[in-house]
């Protein structure tokens, strides 16, 4: 019998060996980082599942609350206070009867070693509050409304156009995957950049649960070509967030608080205010010409006055803060990749619109300026010819066919395709060359290595 068993023993053996062969061959492909909302989820199923998946809830059709849950949630939190006062308790007869012992034994020395240690932490904390140097508040007299204000008056806070999530019209990009197994990098959809959009600026910014869980964002670009909707984007995270917008843009800031001591207050003020009222978008339009390689002579806006600051302040920035620079630029290959990529953490490329994106958007737009969507309009054909221009492209070009006389006579003359291509005539597209300038130039930053490794 024993032999039989040595036998069996070496047919498993050799069966593991095949399979551990087996296992070694199989790729694991992309392994996904541990998820902070998962265990939150996890305990909300584990308290329906416990508590309320096999509940009567037949004779309760006002949904009144129920008296024992509540006891027994108000038990648990009565018994970790008591437990603390008995511990309290505990520890003060502990201390009083050590100190009899001491007492009878005789020995004082313990009061003056205490004396000796106090002595030391004192410059212990001496030393900790000269690391920890507070930021200078140059407004200490003045109240955040009254600064608020002032802001306000000097056109850096701006009130953004209510522009909703919902009005970013963009489709799936269905050929994405097939590309890749090709050895093609496809470029983003326009729907990929409203989900980037999502998760990156308007839950963090909106929700403080999702803030203080999700990774801290406190900087983001938004590149792409003219008409894009670049800045819209930065409108749709206001409105959606409720947040506070402070434009920063150099052309902006040119005229506002000249000097040195001006733009150390300006900048003062903003953060200051922006963190008090949280949320808040710090706006940057043409955030390149910051990092410009060479400024032109004609240029008299000096972009580059925030360029040493803006560093610093990001470096002040706590996870509590539910603030976030936005920068956006149609040009990034003027600016200095480096310093660029070092001050936006993230880099988001808006694309001109695939196909089906240019669908959604002459059927939503068409309908959104009071127009109708009849068999006579060749909306496929329109996709197919308007190949490179961009949503601004589009809207402009329904804003001029689609006048307060022309939706009048809808009823007797509906639309037809022809009709949309005059203006578009006049209107110059995006060009591929320029597409896959934007491409290359987001393969040198720090985000585009990281995805080519990958």
């Amino acid at each position: 019998m024993p032999p039989k068993k040595k036998a069996a023993k070496g047919k498993k053996g050799k069966k593991k060996g095949k399979k551990g062969k087996g296992d070694e061959e199989v790729e694991e492909g992309v392994v996904m980082a541990p998820s902070s909302f998962v265990p939150t989820l996890a305990e909300g199923s584990r308290t329906y599942a416990s508590i309320w998946q096999d509940r009567e809830e037949t004779g309760n059709p006002l949904q009144k609350h129920d008296s024992e849950i509540i006891k027994d949630d108000k038990r648990v939190e009565l018994e970790g206070e008591i437990r603390l006062q008995v511990d309290e308790l505990m520890r003060e007869e502990l201390k009083n009867l050590k100190m009899a012992v001491e007492r009878d034994k005789g020995k004082g020395k313990k009061g003056k070693g205490k004396k000796g240690k106090k002595g030391k932490k004192g410059k212990g904390k001496g030393k900790k509050g000269k690391k920890g140097k507070k930021e200078k508040d140059l407004t200490p007299d003045r109240t955040i409304e009254s600064l608020y204000e002032e802001l306000a008056r000097e056109g850096i806070i701006v009130r953004c156009p209510k522009i909703r999530l919902s009005d970013f019209i963009g489709d799936y990009s269905y050929l994405g995957t097939t590309l890749r197994q090709l050895g093609v990098e496809p470029m983003p959809s326009l729907y990929d950049v409203r989900r980037v959009i999502t998760e990156h600026c308007i839950l963090p910014l909106g929700s403080q649960v999702i803030h203080e869980k999700a990774p801290h964002i406190k900087s983001l670009m938004i590149v792409g070509p003219r008409g894009v909707g670049k800045k819209t984007l930065a409108h749709i995270v206001c409105t959606e967030t409720g947040s506070n917008m402070f434009d920063l843009t150099p052309s902006n800031i040119a005229t506002r608080y000249p000097g040195k001591e001006g733009l150390k207050m300006l900048l003062h003020m903003v953060f200051k205010v922006a963190k008090a009222w949280q949320p808040s978008v710090v706006y940057i339009g043409d955030c390149e010409r910051t990092w410009m390689k060479k400024v032109p002579k004609t240029d008299k806006a000096d972009p580059k006055r925030v360029k040493k600051a803006l560093p610093k302040i990001l470096k002040t920035m706590k996870p509590d803060d539910r603030v976030m620079i936005l920068g956006v630029t149609r040009a990034p290959f003027d600016a200095e990749v480096k310093p660029l990529c070092a001050l936006y953490q993230r880099v988001i490329l808006v694309p001109r619109p695939d196909y089906g994106s240019r669908v959604l958007l002459w059927k939503g737009l068409i309908v959104r300026h009071g127009g109708h969507l009849v068999a006579s309009l060749d909306v496929s054909s329109l996709a197919k010819v308007t190949d490179g221009y961009t949503p601004g492209h589009i809207n402009s070009a329904i804003t001029v066919v689609l006048t307060e006389r022309r939706i009048q006579q809808l009823r007797r003359r509906p639309l037809t395709a022809a009709e949309f291509i005059a203006p578009l005539s006049k209107l110059d597209p995006i060009y591929k060359e320029e597409e896959v300038a934007f491409k290359v130039w987001y393969e040198k930053t720090t985000l585009g290595k990281k995805r080519a490794k990958a």
